[in-house]
C-alpha cells in the first residue's frame, strides 16, 4: 500500500521538530484513553528544549532582579583581630613596646551611587526587555511542541481511520470470496479464475491491513516520542477533532500575517531584544559620564597594650572601642578621562550588537511572512485535494456499488470487479488522509492568528 500524503506530511514536519532521547516515567499517569489536550500537556512538561528555555528564562529573571538591587545602598562590615610578637606601636600614647600584644580593627561602611550616567536605570530596562523576551521564547517553544503533538495526534487518528477503512474493504472482499467458494462447491461457478483472482485480492487486503497496522503503531510511537514517555501499546485515542462539515478557510494571507505580527511569540521576542540592545547601548554610553557616589563609614580599633595616661592600668576593650571610634561621610566623584578607549570600544560593540539584533528582527519578520504564505498555499492545496478526493471517493464508490451488484449477479467477472473495487478503496484511503491533512493546515493558520484551540 502506498504511503498516504498525510504520512509524508508528518515525516517532513517531524524532521524539523526537536525530539528527546531520554525517557520519562510520566507514562504511568496516562490512562486507557489519551486525549489531545493530555498529550500536549505531557509533551510540554517533558520536552528538553522547553525545559531549557524555562531555565534560561529563570536565569534572566535573576538578572532582572539583580539590576534593581544594584540601585540599593551597599552596606558592609569587617573586623580583624590579631596578636603581635616583638616590637609594636602602642596607639594610645604612640610609644613602641616590646611585648606580645593583641589588637583589633573594626569597620562599618556604606555607599550609594547617586549618578552614573543613567547606567543603572538603563540596565534595569535592558534586563526587563531581555527577561520578557525569554518568556516569549519559552512560549514559542511550547507552541512548537504543541503543533508537533497536534500533527502527531492527527496522524494517529488518520492512520486509525485508514485501518478501519481497509478492514471494511477486506470484509467486503471476504463476503464475495465466500459467495464464489460456495458456488464453486455447488458446481455453479462458471469462471474459476474469478475465484483465484478474488483469493489473491483478499490476500492483498491482509497485506494492506498489516501495513496499516504498522503505520498506526509507528504514528503512535512517534506521538509518544514527542511526549517523551515510554510507549503504551494498548491505549485508545479520543475523537476530539471534528472531521465532518469541513469548509473552506475564511482568511487571506495578508490578514493572517498582520495577526501573526501581533501574536507569534518569536516576532515579539525579537522586537524586545532590539529594545534590550538599545538600552545596552545607552548603558555603554553612560560610562562616558562622571560617577557621583555617597560614602560613609564608622571604624574603631583596640590594642591590648593601651594604658591610661599617667597610669599603668590597661584600658578595657569596650572603652577603647568607644573612645577610638570615628565616623566619616563624603561624596566621591570619578571623572573618566582616559581608560584605554575601553568605553568607546564598548559603545562600538553595543552598536554592532544592536545592528545584528535589528537584522535578526527584520529577517524573522520576513521569514514569518514567507511561512504564512507557504502555510496558506499548503492549506489551499490541502483543501483542493480534500475536495478532489471527496468527489473521487463518491464517484468511485457509486461505480463500485454498481459493479458489485453486477458481479454478485454474475454479469461481470472478477477482472472487472477487482480494479473497480481497488479504485474505490484507494480513493477512500486517500480521503481519510486528506481530511486530516487539511485540518492540520488550518490549525497552523489558526496558530498564526492566535486562535489555536486544543480540544
Amino acid at each position: 500500500m502506498r504511503y498516504s500524503s498525510f504520512s509524508l506530511l508528518l515525516l517532513s514536519f517531524a524532521l524539523c521538530t526537536t525530539r528527546l532521547d531520554a525517557q520519562s516515567p510520566a507514562a504511568d499517569s496516562i490512562g486507557s484513553l489519551l486525549t489531545l489536550h493530555q498529550a500536549v500537556d505531557i509533551a510540554i512538561r517533558n520536552n528538553l528544549v522547553v525545559n531549557q528555555a524555562d531555565l534560561q528564562s529563570q536565569t534572566y529573571k535573576v538578572a532582572f532582579d539583580q539590576s534593581w538591587e544594584l540601585m540599593l545602598p551597599t552596606l558592609g562590615a569587617n573586623a580583624g583581630q590579631g596578636i603581635n610578637f616583638g616590637r609594636s606601636l602602642n596607639t594610645t600614647n604612640y610609644t613602641y613596646v616590646t611585648a606580645q600584644t593583641g589588637n583589633g580593627n573594626y569597620n562599618l561602611n556604606a555607599g550609594l551611587t547617586i549618578f552614573a550616567g543613567l547606567q543603572l536605570q538603563n540596565g534595569i530596562k535592558q534586563a526587563r526587555y531581555v527577561y520578557d523576551a525569554s518568556r516569549l521564547d519559552l512560549r514559542y517553544q511550547k507552541d512548537n511542541i504543541t503543533l508537533s503533538v497536534l500533527l502527531a495526534y492527527l496522524s494517529v487518528l488518520s492512520a486509525r481511520d485508514q485501518l478501519a477503512t481497509i478492514r471494511e474493504q477486506e470484509n467486503a472482499d471476504t463476503v464475495q470470496l465466500s459467495r464464489l467458494e460456495n458456488q464453486n462447491r455447488e458446481g455453479a461457478l462458471l469462471v474459476v479464475s474469478g475465484l483465484t483472482d478474488l483469493r489473491g485480492q483478499v490476500a492483498q487486503d491482509e497485506v494492506n491491513i498489516a501495513t496499516a497496522v504498522n503505520n498506526l503503531e509507528a504514528a503512535k510511537v512517534n506521538l509518544f516520542q514527542l511526549m517523551n514517555v515510554p510507549y503504551k501499546r494498548d491505549i485508545d485515542f479520543e475523537n476530539s477533532v471534528a472531521t465532518a462539515n469541513i469548509t473552506d478557510y475564511q482568511a487571506s494571507p495578508d490578514s493572517i500575517y498582520n495577526s501573526a505580527l501581533q501574536t507569534v511569540p518569536n516576532i515579539q521576542s525579537t522586537s524586545l531584544k532590539v529594545m534590550g540592545f538599545q538600552k545596552a547601548l545607552a548603558v555603554a554610553r553612560g560610562a562616558y559620564f562622571p560617577t557621583l557616589s555617597f560614602n560613609g563609614n564608622v571604624n574603631s580599633y583596640y590594642n591590648s597594650a593601651a594604658t591610661a595616661l599617667n597610669s599603668n592600668n590597661k584600658i578595657p576593650w569596650g572603652t577603647q572601642f568607644h573612645d577610638n571610634r570615628s565616623e566619616y561621610v563624603g561624596l566621591y566623584l570619578n571623572i573618566p578621562i582616559l581608560n584605554g578607549f575601553k568605553v568607546r570600544n564598548n559603545v562600538r560593540n553595543a552598536k554592532i550588537n544592536l545592528k545584528n539584533a535589528e537584522l535578526t528582527a527584520g529577517n524573522t519578520r520576513l521569514a514569518l511572512q514567507q511561512s504564512v504564505e507557504l502555510a496558506f498555499q499548503n492549506m489551499i492545496a490541502a483543501y483542493k485535494s480534500y475536495k478532489f478526493y471527496t468527489d473521487q471517493a463518491t464517484a468511485y464508490a457509486e461505480s463500485f456499488r454498481i459493479q458489485n451488484i453486477r458481479f454478485t449477479e454474475g454479469v461481470i467477472t472478477a477482472d472487472v470487479y477487482i480494479p473497480s473495487k481497488a479504485r474505490s478503496d484507494q480513493a477512500a484511503i486517500n480521503l481519510a488522509a486528506a481530511k486530516y491533512a487539511y485540518i492540520f493546515r488550518t490549525k497552523v493558520l489558526d496558530y498564526y492568528q492566535g486562535k489555536l484551540q486544543i480540544p
